[in-house]
């Protein structure tokens, strides 16, 4: 593995100094050890409940390698499991979505009720009577599960903590994407999902989405032509310009999580941008309004991006979704965007988000292209013998926050590189095979007074 030794992660992250090894991008040892170091372990984004609305209803995700079945058995209840077949490895699922009252497997036909069960076995009575057990041979099932407003979480990991002491502190900005435009929690739903594969390191998309607002000058033609949501109000940029006045926040918190916020100044108002729909106009209107009555000074705060450690990153405005970056080697990711609304929002709304989604996001994306070319060629050009002598420079603002903020973790106010540092110190403690109370415990407390709330 290059020479370095999983003993020596500081070989690999020095984030004191601010240096990261382009090994974590390009080497296959490396790789192999964060698929059974970290995938096996942290809490994974397997989809959605809207994906699977009603008993019987499947839909295949991944969690790192894995092909697993997220799926609502027959009492509505959603489970997630590995899709192999305990008999000789078969995926007994080989469909995206459906429903369905049986999972059979077409290799030898061992058949799985939607709970997991094993069923079916053909010739059980003459060739497996008295020595099968039927519950031991059971799909196998992650070990737990989380249904997070309407977000789907699971892990392998039977110690890992659960998924709000993971969230920690984090837990506040996520909230932001997943809940209703007029501050009701949860209510949102998929309207579809993009999936594509490029090829780069899994790491480049979920730090870019940690707040690398470093990086906005690769955007620049996009700005100048102007996609956002509300074009034709003659305003040029991606985005709606509701953050313009804010203050922007750039927050690492304990695990790994790191976000990119904002926070609206006291007297705010609503800004109108659909001035050329009127039902659009209504809806975003009433959604500012309601909002701020609901949450009162909460409703100040607004989200942009983040990532959940490691592979989960949401768009919390506009386009408002999650990504999941699913791993395929050292250099290929699948990259995997769930786009949402709420809802109940009108249809009308509905379809046009979804249009603005499909213009910015996704592999015919205008902004997801500028982000592809970077990583393709970053990664590219990182695999050499020499360049692989040199390390990335993480310096950028080091040391330039505060630990002590309203907002818990580590939060700068200027554009900074300190969440991605973040990012790589909690790497490094999954690596190390930390404890989870080394990898969780500087936001114990946090987590514990959302749990409360």
């Amino acid at each position: 593995m290059s020479g370095y030794r999983f003993d020596s992660i500081d070989k690999l992250v020095n984030t004191q100094d601010g240096f990261i090894s382009r090994e974590l991008f390009v080497d296959s040892d490396i790789y192999k050890a964060e698929l059974e170091k970290i995938f096996t372990r942290a809490w994974l984004m397997v989809g959605h409940e809207s994906l699977v609305p009603n008993p019987g209803d499947f839909y295949t995700s991944r969690m790192g390698e894995e092909s697993v079945i997220l799926c609502r058995d027959k009492a509505g209840i959603i489970h997630v499991f590995l899709n192999s077949c305990r008999h000789r490895g078969m995926k007994v699922c080989r469909y995206e979505s459906g429903n369905t009252s049986l999972f059979t497997c077409p290799y030898h036909s061992w058949t799985y009720t939607t709970d997991g069960r094993l069923q079916g076995v053909p010739l059980y009575k003459s060739l497996y009577d008295g020595v099968l057990d039927r519950e031991a041979n059971s799909l196998v099932s992650v070990a737990k599960l989380a249904n997070y407003k309407g977000t789907i979480w699971a892990t392998w990991d039977p110690e890992a903590p659960d998924f709000l002491t993971y969230l920690g502190d984090a837990k506040i900005h996520l909230d932001q994407a997943l809940d209703c435009r007029d501050g009701r929690e949860g209510g949102s739903e998929v309207i579809g999902v993009h999936k594509w594969i490029f090829p780069a390191n899994w790491k480049f998309a979920s730090e870019n989405f940690l707040g690398d607002t470093y990086h906005n000058p690769s955007h620049r033609s996009v700005d100048l032509i102007g996609i956002g949501p509300s074009a034709a109000s003659g305003k040029k940029g991606r985005r709606d310009d509701e953050l313009a006045v804010a203050q922007h926040v750039w927050v690492s918190f304990p695990v790994g999580h790191g976000v990119h916020s904002a926070i609206q100044p006291e007297q705010n108002q609503y800004v109108e941008s659909f001035l050329d729909n009127p039902v659009l106009e209504e809806y975003f209107r009433h959604c500012y309004e309601e909002r701020k009555r609901r949450l009162g000074d909460g409703a100040r705060l607004l989200p942009f991006v983040g990532t959940i450690f490691p592979n989960t990153s949401y768009h919390g405005r506009q386009p408002r979704g999650l990504c999941a970056w699913h791993p395929h080697s050292p250099t290929s990711t699948e990259a995997w965007r769930f786009f949402l609304v709420d809802k109940d929002a009108p249809q009308e709304v509905k379809d046009y988000l979804r249009h603005y989604y499909m213009r910015y996001s996704g592999p015919a994306g205008m902004t997801e292209q500028d982000d592809l070319e970077n990583w393709l060629y970053a990664t590219s050009a990182s695999m050499g013998t020499v360049a692989r002598r040199y390390p990335f420079n993480y310096q950028q603002s080091l040391g330039a926050y505060t630990s002590d903020h309203p907002l818990g973790g580590d939060v700068s106010l200027q554009v900074t590189e300190q969440i991605a540092r973040g990012y790589y110190n909690g790497w490094a403690a999954f690596m190390r095979n930390a404890s989870w109370d080394e990898i969780t415990g500087g936001d114990r407390k946090g987590a514990a007074r959302h749990a409360a709330e």
